[in-house]
């Protein structure tokens, strides 16, 4: 190769690699472009897209719960003890839970009548609709045991917001919590609890009035007060045993909740 060609196409790569270090990434056109005149050019006129009025959103219409609640209110407030509140319930149908989730029986409570803690979770699952019982499945097996590593075991008395399972266990709808809600409140009137536990967000919604996540209120002492102003307790939110067995490491966070409740409990009533 002769010395000359050689030594232009180093000058030659030396300023390529020059343009590439500083960026240029594109060749010139072998004519030449006069970019001043085609600058004078106008550019055709776009043609503007027409304007489409965005769709008028309309409230999610709920559904008309007023004379399912109306009976319930009915049927509760006649009931004069447990039995006679359990066989009400029994004949309710205002709750579509009842013909769209439940398999069998309704699922009401267990535990102890006279209990000084009531412990309120969201609804039944598969073997609580089983077996009768709320917190019978591997949830209420973890709650069954913390309650008796703090000593609650037999001073408390369990049941849900609602009666029936709902559908693949989902939460149940706000409509269906509200249908039940009279029913939960004569509960609580009849046992006359000192306290109550909240366990899980649902419940702690749909009793407190309240929009925060459960994550944010666990632990925190709210008062509940019944629909009619004639009840106020203290209720404590503290995480779902389903969420336990998901989350082990926010045990610790419930087990200091159920610390905390035992101690409230076991403090003297009254004068001394």
């Amino acid at each position: 190769m002769p010395a000359a060609y050689s030594t232009q196409a180093q000058m030659a790569e030396s300023l390529l690699a020059f343009w590439v270090d500083a960026g240029v990434d594109a060749m010139l056109l072998d004519d030449p472009v006069d970019r001043i005149a085609a600058g004078r050019v106008l550019p055709p006129q776009r043609v503007a897209a027409p304007v489409v009025a965005a769709p008028v959103r309309t409230a999610s219409r709920q559904p008309d719960i007023s004379d399912a609640v109306a009976n319930a209110h009915a049927l509760a407030s006649a009931a004069q003890n447990l039995e006679a509140l359990v066989a009400a319930i029994a004949t309710f149908d205002g709750c579509p839970l009842r013909f769209d989730g439940a398999a069998s029986q309704a699922v009401i409570y267990r535990g102890n009548i006279s209990a000084p803690l009531m412990v309120i979770g969201e609804a039944p699952g598969a073997d609580e609709d089983a077996l009768g019982q709320p917190f019978v499945g591997r949830a209420g097996k973890l709650l069954d045991r913390m309650l008796a590593a703090a000593g609650l075991d037999e001073r408390v008395l369990i049941t849900n917001t609602v009666f029936w399972r709902p559908p693949g266990n989902r939460t149940p709808t706000y409509a269906e919590q509200e249908v039940c809600a009279p029913f939960v409140e004569r509960m609580i009137a009849l046992v006359r609890p000192r306290m109550l536990l909240l366990a899980g967000g649902a419940p702690t919604k749909a009793l407190l009035k309240v929009e925060d996540g459960i994550l944010s209120l666990r632990g925190r002492w709210i008062d509940w007060t019944s629909a009619d102003g004639s009840m106020t307790l203290p209720a404590l939110p503290t995480l779902h045993p389903a969420f336990l067995l998901r989350q082990p490491a926010a045990k610790k966070h419930a087990w200091s909740d159920l610390l905390a409740l035992t101690e409230r409990l076991d403090r003297p009533v009254g004068p001394l």
